[in-house]
This record gives C-alpha cells, sequence and structure tokens, in this order.
C-alpha cells in the first residue's frame, strides 16, 4: 500500500534529534524512553506524514560501509527547490554535494549525510 515509516538507529540521541527536528525542520509527534532497552525512540514527520521512527541504544554497532553495500542505501526527502534547501542546509552548516541532474527525469538532487554518515537526497519534484 505505502511505506507506513523509516527507523534509524542513531549514536548520540541528542545530536541526531537536534539535526533531524533543527536542521531538516521534522516535527516530532511523540518521544517515548524505554527504561528496559535504555533507548529512546523519536517519531517525526513531515506535515502530516508520519515519517521515521529515530532510536538510541547503548553502543550500536557502526554502519559496515558506504552506501553502495547491500541494504538501504539513502533516505531521499521531496523539495520544492532544490537550490534553495541546499543553501539553507549548508547555511546551517551541512556539507552538501553539488546539484547533479537525474538523466531520467531531468529533476535536480544534491545529497547530504545526517550525524552518523547516513546519506540524505534533496529530490526536486
Amino acid at each position: 500500500m505505502k511505506i507506513h515509516h523509516i527507523a534509524i538507529i542513531c549514536s548520540d540521541y541528542e545530536v541526531s534529534k537536534n539535526f533531524y527536528t533543527e536542521v531538516l525542520g521534522l516535527k516530532i509527534i511523540r518521544k517515548v524512553y524505554r527504561e528496559e532497552r535504555q533507548s529512546f525512540k523519536l517519531d517525526l514527520a513531515i506535515g502530516d506524514h508520519y515519517v521515521i521512527e529515530l532510536f538510541s541504544f547503548p553502543d550500536p554497532p557502526e554502519r559496515p560501509s558506504r552506501p553502495e553495500a547491500c541494504g538501504l542505501r539513502h533516505l531521499a526527502f521531496a523539495v520544492e527547490n532544490v537550490n534553495e534547501k541546499r543553501e539553507e542546509l549548508i547555511h546551517k552548516g551541512l556539507n552538501c554535494e553539488e546539484i547533479r541532474i537525474d538523466e531520467f527525469t531531468g529533476k535536480e538532487f544534491f545529497f547530504t549525510q545526517d550525524p552518523d554518515q547516513l546519506p540524505l537526497e534533496f529530490y526536486e519534484i
């Protein structure tokens, strides 16, 4: 039917919480601390769409390799204006790659990364 949500385990909960809420502007729906797991779970939305569960766990293993490894390659966010979003994120201190053109659609996009080096794509709709 559709993707319900994406779960992300972060290495530093406060850093990632700030990144996804203050830098990217996602809205907090719910914040829970699960004592038995020593884990925070932060439910985030873009507008009215529930999209990300941000988890913290004690000593999570690092990501094994760059995005070409099997598994999740990157998260892609739709934006109205790729140039404006890139400038906004650069102004907030992110290192953003140059804008590329999708060879099949002709749409513009660029990549940056979250605090744990998870690749994030911003794609113009």
